[in-house]
C-alpha cells in the first residue's frame, strides 16, 4: 500500500500502515501538499523549525526539520506508547521502504531504513566478502565512517586499503578525478568507495563515470551518499552503484537517527551488468539459523528480499521511520528537481559572493559545473599558514555562532603535495536559505576574518 501523499501514518498489528485519526484534516488546513509544488520559497521556509534570526548554513551536518515531520514523530510515538501491539511486523517498514525506494529509482527489496549513514556504511563494509589479498580503493577525503570501518577490516582480515588524495580548488576537472582512480586500480582491487558529494570540499563526484570505470574492471562500487537524499534528484539504479548509504537528517530534513541504505538486488544490464557481489546481511534476525540464504539472482527478478533481511533487526523506531517518510513526501510534493535547482542556484550565489570577498583562489571547491554542489569550502584568512591552524578556524566558526547566530562548519583535509593538513570554513545552502542571508553571512565572515587577521 502506498502511503497517501499528505497523510501521517501509524502501523497496526499486522504491519499495515494507516492514517493517524484526525491528523490529515488538521494538517491540510495549513499546509496542503497539493500546493507545495507552486508554493513560494518564503512559504516553504515557514514550514521549518528555524529560529528567527538564525542563519543555518550547515545542512551538511544536520538539516532543519519541518514542523509536520516533528508532528508525525510525536503522534506515532503516542500511538504506539502503551498500545500493547506486536512491535515486530511493522518494523520491516514495507510501505515506507516502497515509497522511499521509488523516490530514488529503485525497489522496496533494495531499500533499508537505518539509523544513519554511518551505520549503513558499517553494515556494507562488514557484509562484503573481503579479506587478505583483496584491495579496497578509496580517497583520503572520505568520511570517517568509511575510512575507520575499512581500517577495522584491514586490522581484522588483512584487507589492503589503498587511498588517493583528491585535488581541490577551482581548477579541478571531473576527468582529473576519474584518471586518479583509473591509475590506482590493480588486479587485486575488489571494491571502490567514493562519496556522492565530499563533505570537506563539497566536490560532487563524477559517479556515473566512476561506476563505468569500476564495471569495466569488475569492481564493486560503494557510494557514501550521506549528503545525497534531499539534495540531488538522483536515480540510484541509473547511476550504476552497487551500494549507497544516505542520511535522513541532513538535506532530507528528517528526524535525527534516520538513514537510508541501498543494496542492488537485481541485475539490470543497461545500468550495471556485473553479477551481484557476495554479501552477508549483518545485523539481521531473518538470516537463516540453519542453511544458506537463497542464491543471488542473475536477472531482473530478485530471488530474495535483501531489504527485508537487513531491515529485520528487532524492535525499531517506528515513529522515526514515519517521520522520515513524511519528509520524503513533502520533498516529492515540492518537487525533488525543483529543490535541487533551488539549492544549486543558492550554492552558486554563495560561491560567487565568497570569491568576490576572499578571492577565487581561496576556494577549495571546484568551479567545474559537473563537480559543483551547494557545499563550498574556503580559506577565510589571507596568511597562507593560517590554513594549517585548527585553533584559529575553530575560533572563527565559534564566534560566528556565538556573536552573530550564523551556523557554518570548519573542515580538515589533505592537499596533494602539501605536508600539512588544511583547515577551511564550509558553508552549505539549502531550500530554506535566501540570497539575503547568504549576503549577510559573507559580509559578517569577511569582517570577522579581517578582525582576526
Amino acid at each position: 500500500m502506498e502511503v497517501p501523499v499528505g497523510q501521517s501514518v501509524s502501523a497496526d498489528r499486522t504491519g499495515t500502515l494507516s492514517p493517524l485519526p484526525g491528523h490529515d484534516g488538521d494538517r491540510r488546513a495549513h499546509c496542503p501538499d497539493r500546493h507545495l509544488g507552486t508554493a513560494s520559497w518564503d512559504h516553504i521556509r515557514s514550514l521549518f523549525t528555524l529560529r528567527p534570526g538564525t542563519v543555518h548554513l550547515n545542512t551538511g551536518t544536520v538539516g532543519a526539520v519541518p514542523h509536520e515531520v516533528l508532528d508525525v514523530h510525536e503522534r506515532v510515538t503516542r500511538e504506539w506508547t502503551g498500545s500493547l501491539r506486536d512491535i515486530y511486523p511493522p518494523t520491516l517498514y514495507p510501505e515506507y521502504r516502497a515509497a522511499i525506494a521509488g523516490d530514488f529509482g529503485v525497489d522496496q527489496d533494495e531499500m533499508v531504513i537505518c539509523h544513519n549513514s554511518t551505520e549503513g556504511m558499517a553494515r556494507v563494509i562488514a557484509g562484503l566478502d573481503l579479506g587478505e589479498g583483496d584491495e579496497a580503493l578509496t580517497t583520503t577525503h572520505e568520511c570517517y565512517s568509511v575510512l575507520s570501518n575499512l581500517n577495522l577490516v584491514h586490522n581484522r582480515t588483512g584487507l589492503t586499503v589503498r587511498t588517493i588524495t583528491l585535488p581541490s580548488g577551482p581548477d579541478v576537472r571531473a576527468e582529473d578525478i576519474v584518471e586518479l582512480f583509473a591509475a590506482a586500480i590493480t588486479p587485486r582491487t575488489r571494491v571502490m568507495f567514493f562519496a556522492a558529494v565530499t563533505l570537506f570540499t563539497g566536490t560532487r563526484m563524477p559517479v556515473r563515470a566512476l561506476c563505468d570505470l569500476a564495471q569495466r574492471h569488475g569492481i564493486v562500487t560503494v557510494m557514501d551518499g550521506a549528503l545525497l537524499p534531499g539534495m540531488l534528484d538522483a536515480d540510484l539504479r541509473a547511476l550504476g552503484v552497487d551500494f549507497m548509504t544516505g542520511s535522513g537528517s541532513k538535506f532530507q530534513c528528517g528526524p535525527l537517527g534516520t538513514g537510508l541504505l541501498y543494496v542492488r538486488n537485481k541485475v539490470i544490464p543497461e545500468h550495471n551488468p556485473l553479477p551481484l557481489p557476495p554479501f552477508w546481511p549483518v545485523i539481521s534476525t531473518w538470516y537463516p539459523m540453519l542453511g544458506p540464504m537463497p542464491p543471488r539472482t542473475t536477472t531482473r527478478v530478485e530471488t530474495c528480499n535483501m531489504g527485508d533481511y537487513l531491515q529485520s533487526a528487532g524492535s525499531a523506531g517506528i515513529a522515526r521511520a514515519a517521520a522520515l517518510t513524511r519528509a520524503c513526501q513533502m520533498w516529492n510534493a515540492i518537487g525533488r528537481g525543483r529543490i535541487e535547482r533551488r539549492i544549486m542556484e543558492l550554492g552558486d550565489h554563495a560561491r560567487d559572493r565568497l570569491a568576490e570577498r576572499f578571492g577565487e583562489r581561496a576556494l577549495h571547491s571546484p568551479a567545474d559545473p559537473r563537480l559543483r554542489s551547494p557545499l563550498i569550502s574556503f580559506r577565510p584568512f589571507r596568511a597562507p599558514h593560517d590554513a594549517w591552524n585548527p585553533k584559529k578556524i575553530n575560533l572563527f566558526v565559534d564566534r560566528l555562532e556565538r556573536e552573530h547566530r550564523i551556523w557554518i562548519r570548519w573542515v580538515e583535509f589533505d592537499v596533494p603535495g602539501s605536508p600539512h593538513m588544511h583547515y577551511a570554513a564550509r558553508v552549505c545552502t539549502h531550500l530554506f536559505n535566501t540570497r539575503e542571508e547568504i549576503d549577510h553571512a559573507v559580509d559578517v565572515m569577511g569582517r570577522l576574518a579581517d578582525e582576526m587577521a
